[in-house]
């Protein structure tokens, strides 16, 4: 889970400037949020892929990518990732999943989904709801929150796109920008390549279960692909929650990114005053930001 639990104590935001004020820690901050800055997942852009090892939950983001994340929908209700595999784990970069035999004659159908897209890499900046991070970012002229997700864009322009951080989920495509399908995808598994923003078209990302895919064992070099199918770990299946019994979905909430909590949380990390920190960093990196999940409460 992409959740966080502090067990060292941290300020709120207004307590930031006192270092001898009481410290609340990052939890017990959560704990006194209101329900309202807390938010559930729409079961039409949340993916499960089961493993042997248990549940890995992605939300989608069709907000940046329509048309993938549609492909991605269409995939899933046909089945199409059920009894293939994660096949690519490269140290320090991503693990990839699909069909290891996309692009030879036996290659797995991908049944009505469309075979051709146009890269999504970025969108028009209009429209969106974006928390701005006042952080420097050494990649974008502005970085933040869109729905929950690591974004950033650029006023000059007047775009925005998705960032590489870790968790991330994407779509592979080959040299041209538009060869993408939404039938493999990947996983940022190691220190944000947030020089691939841009580049390539991210869906959304992973909220839970991100401990099944970063201890895949890593493949060999030079990109981590597995030749020995015995070392690829089998997909038991890939399906939109909203596919499935109410009783059978994850019951996950999500702080809101455009909450208080959240401003809150961030301001905790950015300038953490427990004892173990003698010198406040005063400075958070996107991809560093918590993005707290925890089990639904009861009504």
């Amino acid at each position: 889970m992409l959740a966080f639990t502090a067990s060292a104590q941290q300020p709120d935001a207004t307590q930031a400037t006192d270092a001898k004020a009481p410290a609340p820690s990052m939890q017990e901050i959560l704990d006194a949020s209101p329900a309202s800055d807390w938010r559930t997942l729409d079961p039409a852009n949340t993916l499960y892929m089961e493993l042997d090892g248990g549940r890995v939950v992605f939300e989608l983001a069709p907000q940046f990518a329509p048309q993938h994340v549609d492909n991605i929908r269409t995939l899933a209700q046909e089945g199409f990732w059920n009894g293939l595999s994660i096949y690519r784990s490269q140290d320090n970069f991503v693990v990839q999943f699909g069909d290891p035999n996309a692009d030879a004659e036996n290659a797995k159908s991908i049944g009505s989904a469309k075979a051709h897209l146009p890269a999504e890499f970025e969108r028009a900046g209009e429209g969106l709801d974006f928390t701005v991070l006042p952080d420097a970012d050494g990649w974008a002229p502005q970085v933040g929150f869109v729905d929950g997700f690591p974004a950033a864009r650029d006023p000059a322009t007047k775009t925005a796109w998705l960032a590489h951080c870790y968790g991330a989920l994407g779509a592979g495509r080959g040299m041209a920008a538009d060869s993408s399908t939404g039938a493999e995808l990947y996983v940022v598994t190691g220190q944000s390549p947030r020089q691939l923003d841009r580049n390539i078209t991210l869906v959304g990302r992973v909220v839970d279960g991100m401990e099944l895919l970063s201890v895949i064992p890593r493949g060999p070099e030079p990109m981590g692909i597995y030749e020995d199918p015995a070392r690829r770990t089998a997909i038991k299946s890939i399906t939109l929650a909203s596919e499935l019994p109410a009783a059978e979905r994850s019951a996950l909430e999500l702080l809101r990114t455009d909450s208080a909590t959240f401003a809150a949380v961030t301001e905790a990390r950015r300038n953490r005053r427990d004892d173990w920190y003698k010198v406040p960093a005063g400075h958070i990196d996107l991809c560093n930001v918590p993005l707290p999940v925890r089990e639904a409460t009861a009504d």
